[in-house]
C-alpha cells in the first residue's frame, strides 16, 4: 500500500514537471527562435519548414574544378551519397524508346544527335503524333528515341571520383548541411544601422532615468511618509492622481515645452522629463511607512540628521523596493519608443536609441531576417539579464511586505 502511494506521488510529480516544462518551452520558444535566427545565414532563414538550429551547407573541392562546390545528396542505385554540384541549368531531355515506352531516359541535349543527321532527321508516329527521332547512347548502344519533355538539371559529380556523374533537379535536391553559427550578423547589423551608437545612447538614457527616479522617489517618498507639513496628504493625493492621466494627453504640451526649452532632437528630452514618477514616489512612501518609527526616533535622539537617517536606515532597509522600482524603470526606459519617435528626428542617427534604430532597420533589412533578429537580440538581451538578476528582489519584497503588517 505504501509503495503504491509513493508511485502515485511520483507520477503526480513527474506530470506536474512535464506540464511546467511544456509551458515554459512555449514561453521561451520565441526567444530561442530569435536568437537562433540571429546566428543563421540569410539563405537558412527562408528554409521551410523553419529550423531552430542554424545550418550551413557543406562544400568540397573537386579535382578539375575551381573553388569549393556545394554538396547535395543524390541517389546512386539505392544509396544516398553526397555529390558536388559543378554545373547548373543544363538543358536535358526526357527520352523514351518507341519499342519499350515503359522506360524513360534522361540525357543532356548536347549528348544526343538527330537520327539520320540534322538535314534528314528521321521521324516516327508515336501516340498519334509524328515525332522526331534522336540517337541516345544507353549502355554503349545507340538507340533511336523520342523526346517527350525538356527541363533544366544540375550536374553532380563524386568529389572523390569526378568521372561518376549524375543529372538531377537542383531545387529538389537535399543539401548536405552541418550545424553552424554566424556571429558576424551582429557586426554587420551594427555597421548597417549604427547600433553601437544607439546602444550607447540607450544605456546612457536608461541609467540616467533610473538614477533620477530612484533619487526623486526616495526623497519624495521619505518626505511624504515621515515629515509633517501643512497640505502633505492633499499634495500626495494630487501627485498620485497624475498617474491616471493618459500619456497621449501629455504628448502635445510636453512637446511644446521641449520646443520652448530647446531640447527637441536632444537626449536631454529623453531624460529630464522622466526622472520624476508618481508611481515610484508612491511605492517608496508605502514601503517607508512599514519601517517602525521607534528606529527613527532612536536615531534622532542620538543626534542623527534626516539625511543620515534616510541614508543609513531607510535606504538599506528598502533594497527590495528600490530593486523593484529600478527594474520597472529600466524596462520602461530601455523599451521606450513612442516618445523618442516624437521628439528625436529620424535623420539624426547620432541621437537615436535602440527602438528607433530597430524600427528603421526593419525596413532597411526587410529581406535579411537574420540581421533584423540580431538587432532585436541586442535590444532584448540587457532587459532579460537585468530581470533575471533582479527577480529575487521581487520575491524578497513580496515576502517582507507580507511579514510586516
Amino acid at each position: 500500500m505504501r509503495s503504491s502511494y509513493r508511485f502515485v506521488m511520483f507520477l503526480q510529480t513527474v506530470g506536474a514537471y512535464a506540464i511546467l516544462i511544456f509551458f515554459a518551452y512555449l514561453m521561451l520558444f520565441p526567444f530561442l527562435f530569435m536568437f537562433s535566427t540571429s546566428l543563421k545565414y540569410q539563405t537558412d532563414t527562408f528554409r521551410y519548414p523553419p529550423r531552430l538550429i542554424p545550418q550551413e551547407q557543406v562544400t568540397a573541392s573537386v579535382p578539375g574544378y575551381e573553388g569549393q562546390k556545394p554538396l547535395y545528396y543524390v541517389m546512386v542505385g539505392r544509396e544516398k551519397r553526397p555529390y558536388a554540384l559543378v554545373e547548373t541549368n543544363i538543358q536535358v531531355g526526357i527520352f523514351v524508346d518507341p519499342n519499350a515506352p515503359q522506360n524513360t531516359y534522361t540525357h543532356a541535349l548536347s549528348d544526343v544527335q538527330p537520327t539520320g543527321g540534322a538535314d534528314a532527321q528521321q521521324t516516327i508516329m508515336f501516340n498519334g503524333k509524328e515525332e522526331k527521332l534522336w540517337d541516345v547512347r544507353v549502355a554503349g548502344l545507340v538507340i533511336p528515341m523520342v523526346q517527350i519533355s525538356q527541363t533544366a538539371l544540375g550536374r553532380f559529380v563524386d568529389p572523390q571520383d569526378p568521372t561518376q556523374q549524375v543529372l538531377q533537379n537542383v531545387r529538389l535536391s537535399e543539401p548536405v548541411e552541418k550545424p553552424t553559427a554566424r556571429p558576424q550578423n551582429y557586426k554587420e547589423v551594427t555597421q548597417l544601422q549604427g547600433l553601437d551608437r544607439s546602444l550607447t545612447n540607450t544605456t546612457l538614457v536608461t541609467i540616467a532615468v533610473v538614477a533620477g527616479q530612484l533619487i526623486t522617489s526616495v526623497l519624495g517618498g521619505y518626505a511624504l511618509a515621515r515629515l509633517r507639513f501643512p497640505g502633505r496628504d492633499q499634495l500626495f493625493v494630487i501627485y498620485l492622481g497624475t498617474i491616471m492621466i493618459p500619456f497621449v494627453v501629455l504628448i502635445t504640451p510636453l512637446y511644446q515645452l521641449m520646443v520652448l526649452i530647446g531640447w527637441v532632437d536632444k537626449l536631454a528630452s529623453l531624460i529630464i522629463p522622466w526622472v520624476f514618477t508618481a508611481y515610484g514616489t508612491f511605492l517608496m512612501r508605502q514601503f517607508f511607512i512599514t519601517i517602525p518609527k521607534e528606529i527613527e526616533e532612536a536615531a534622532l535622539i542620538d543626534g542623527a540628521s534626516r539625511l543620515q537617517i534616510l541614508w543609513r536606515i531607510f535606504i538599506p532597509a528598502s533594497v527590495p523596493a528600490l530593486a523593484t522600482l529600478a527594474t520597472f524603470t529600466f524596462l520602461y526606459a530601455w523599451n521606450s519608443f513612442f516618445w523618442p519617435l516624437v521628439i528625436i528626428n529620424t535623420g539624426n542617427r547620432a541621437n537615436h536609441v535602440l527602438t528607433l534604430s530597430l524600427s528603421i532597420l526593419r525596413g532597411k533589412a526587410a529581406d535579411n531576417a537574420n540581421l533584423v533578429m540580431a538587432g532585436a537580440a541586442i535590444a532584448v538581451l540587457p532587459p532579460m539579464i537585468v530581470y533575471i538578476l533582479a527577480q529575487r528582489f521581487f520575491v524578497e519584497s513580496a515576502t517582507s511586505s507580507g511579514v510586516k503588517g
